[in-house]
């Protein structure tokens, strides 16, 4: 009755498939799916005190007008806000009369001094000042949205820039910052208008490109994104994210070997910034292109270390998860002599599986006890070290191995299971119902629970032992 069984049962890891065999090395069981690099939205490259020291003249018909005492002051100071702001500031509050209202545009050009000087609770204070005197202020307005926008409150800057239009603004440079703002505040629809007009009066500014670009790819108008992106790759060559920006395009519409030439292109003259690297050795290992993968990870090192090292490690795990040991030696050789502590624990789990496919069972034996000096309750490296006995026949360190790793969460289930296997290669029937019931109540499964019911029968035969 019992060799009806007995095969089968003495091959249960096989048939658990995914779900088991590959939690010791977990970092390596697949290559994860190379997923679209999120296009962050870059603020425009402009300069925000600029802005604020060009709105200094006045437009006389269309704004409020200050005392001759004030302006005759104005015109002695006025070009010290950019290069004396602090002495500037001086005279224009000294001039402040106690109990005397200075004029709106006295307010503006002391909200530009304050700003010049980064105080932006009395700018802010000013501007409003200046508007609520006289709500057609267009530049006030203007400068206010300005200011909301430097000190990331996109919020205010929407309703400030917004009022600049409504009052005639149509500077290109407005709609863009009202575009940008729009966006940051999650409103795709009105932000993409504004780019548009920001565009039609200045058809050659990146950052409204890119921003446009940005919306066309979250609304998956892909035809227009990738227009876009190659318009911006011609006109600004040299600027790595705008090469990124087009290979995510094309991973977003499936087409991984056009995105992989792109990104290539961009190494190849020089241009890609660690991020284009990434994904492009990101391409290439899932393309299974492992010696292009580590000549790109390994270019990584240099300019961004812990991101190199990660890679690297990663490309080992997934190269020896596919059986393809020499390449992953081939990249433990490439890492550095001095890895992060979470590095040197992930080389040395690789290179303990590396070992155990040779059948150095002391080698894998002494890398895996390097990782529990340091991290004790591993439960990886407990499960991989009972293996590793296992492979070396000594069952009884291999028992002890997995009980640890039986007192460890995420390893509780596998090591439950390898005990099982341990005590069913023996014959111990009723010690494997044990352990397969321990497993099933940490995680249910109609495999294990149809080998419990074979092992039942099993059990009920063996004899009870003698005391």
């Amino acid at each position: 009755m019992r060799s009806r069984f007995l095969l089968p049962l003495l091959f249960l890891p096989a048939v658990l498939g995914a779900q088991t065999e590959g939690d010791v090395f977990d970092l390596a069981r697949q290559q994860s799916a190379l997923s679209v690099k999120d296009q962050k939205a870059v603020a425009p490259g402009l300069d925000p005190k600029r802005i604020i020291n060009a709105s200094s003249s006045f437009l006389k018909e269309r704004e409020p007008e200050m005392s001759a005492e004030e302006y005759a002051l104005y015109e002695k100071m006025v070009g010290m806000l950019s290069s004396n702001p602090s002495f500037a500031l001086k005279l224009l509050e000294n001039m402040l009369k106690e109990g005397e209202k200075p004029s709106p545009a006295f307010q503006f050009i002391l909200g530009n001094a304050y700003y010049a000087t980064s105080d932006f609770a009395k700018t802010e204070a000013a501007y409003k000042a200046a508007v609520e005197r006289y709500p057609t202020f267009l530049r006030a307005w203007n400068n206010l949205g300005v200011l909301y926008y430097s000190t990331s409150r996109f919020g205010d800057a929407v309703a400030a820039f917004s009022r600049s239009v409504a009052l005639g603004d149509r500077e290109p440079i407005t709609y863009g910052l009202l575009g940008y703002s729009l966006e940051k505040e999650g409103n795709v629809v009105a932000a993409e208008v504004a780019y548009m007009q920001a565009l039609s009066g200045d058809p050659g500014n990146a950052d409204w490109q890119e921003g446009l670009l940005r919306l066309c790819l979250q609304s998956r108008q892909l035809g227009r994104a990738e227009a876009i992106g190659r318009t911006l790759i011609k006109t600004h060559p040299a600027e790595g994210r705008y090469w990124l920006m087009l290979a995510n395009v094309l991973l977003t519409d499936n087409r991984k070997q056009e995105a992989l030439v792109v990104l290539e292109l961009a190494a190849g003259t020089g241009v890609a910034n660690p991020d284009e690297l990434i994904l492009l050795g990101d391409l290439y290992a899932e393309q299974g292109l492992s010696a292009e993968a580590l000549a790109v990870y390994t270019k990584l090192l240099k300019p961004v270390p812990e991101t190199g090292e990660q890679k690297l490690l990663r490309l080992a795990q997934v190269l020896v998860a596919a059986g393809r040991y020499a390449e992953a030696e081939n990249v433990l050789k490439a890492l550095p002599a001095n890895l992060s502590p979470a590095g040197r624990t992930a080389r040395l789990m690789v290179q303990a599986r590396l070992d155990s496919e040779a059948k150095r069972w002391a080698d894998a034996r002494r890398d895996l006890e390097t990782v529990l000096a340091d991290e004790p309750m591993s439960g990886a490296a407990l499960l991989a070290l009972g293996t590793v006995h296992v492979g070396a026949g000594d069952d009884t360190r291999a028992a002890l191995a997995f009980e640890s790793a039986t007192r460890v969460p995420d390893a509780a289930y596998r090591a439950s299971l390898e005990l099982a296997n341990l005590e069913l290669r023996n014959h111990h029937y009723a010690r494997t119902v044990e352990h397969l019931r321990k497993a099933l109540s940490l995680e249910r499964s109609p495999a294990i629970e149809d080998y419990l019911d074979r092992v039942k029968s099993l059990a009920a035969d063996e004899p009870t032992p003698q005391p």
